[in-house]
């Protein structure tokens, strides 16, 4: 599987790239024909910086940003992107201003929620989303539910990759899409392509990484 693996670059900025490995993947609700590795622009200090000032570029000059909610291990990048929008400047929105890094968690019940010390970031904040990957849009979906339980403003969704805008119904700012990836694909677990052209799964896939499906043992 591994050794399909290949190379997409952001066409304004090379140094911004991500892994990709083609197969038949599959995130529990979806399934999914490649693997995104965004693992280095997540992790890696100078290429997150990068990442983030091309992720600010959409609001530096128009939106008003008070809180970033961070999914899916963006941390790092959104403290970047935060930096970026607070800089001096006469047409930064931001400049000069606090803006709040939060990450929601997930209760016994599988639902988004704040602690109670960050909810006073949230209630009638103006928030921008910033997400790894949106394929199915699960978790962009979730993240909204929850920031509208709170009271919280969206301003903005960004993304490190989007698969497509339509399952969302919002605008997303995204680094790289689908257009990218020649035959890249989302399917709904019953309704696979790759299923039914009987085509095994490799991988369960998650934020945090992928983990191999065994192959089944062939009986003696």
């Amino acid at each position: 599987m591994e050794r399909k693996t290949f190379t997409v670059r952001l066409e304004r900025n090379p140094s911004i790239s991500i892994n990709v490995i083609p197969g038949h993947f599959t995130t529990g609700t979806a399934h999914i024909s490649h693997y995104l590795d965004v693992s280095g622009l997540k992790s890696n200090a100078l290429i997150a910086r990068d990442v983030a000032r091309e992720l600010a570029i959409p609001y530096l000059a128009s939106t008003l940003v008070e809180t970033i909610v961070c999914m899916e291990n963006t941390d790092v990048i959104g403290a970047y992107l935060a930096e970026e929008l607070i800089q001096d400047g006469v047409a930064v929105v931001n400049s000069g201003s606090d803006v709040h890094i939060v990450t929601p968690l997930s209760n016994a019940n599988g639902k988004l929620v704040f602690h109670e010390s960050e909810i006073k970031w949230i209630t009638n904040r103006n928030i921008l989303l910033l997400v790894a990957t949106v394929s199915s849009g699960r978790t962009v979906k979730s993240a909204l539910d929850c920031l509208a339980y709170y009271g919280g403003r969206l301003d903005g969704i960004s993304a490190l990759f989007l698969a497509s805008q339509e399952k969302i119904g919002q605008e997303i700012h995204a680094l790289f899409t689908s257009d990218d990836i020649e035959g890249y694909s989302v399917f709904s677990a019953g309704k696979c392509e790759m299923c039914k052209a009987g085509q095994k799964l490799d991988a369960i896939i998650s934020s945090e990484g992928y983990t191999k499906i065994p192959a089944a043992k062939e009986e003696s």
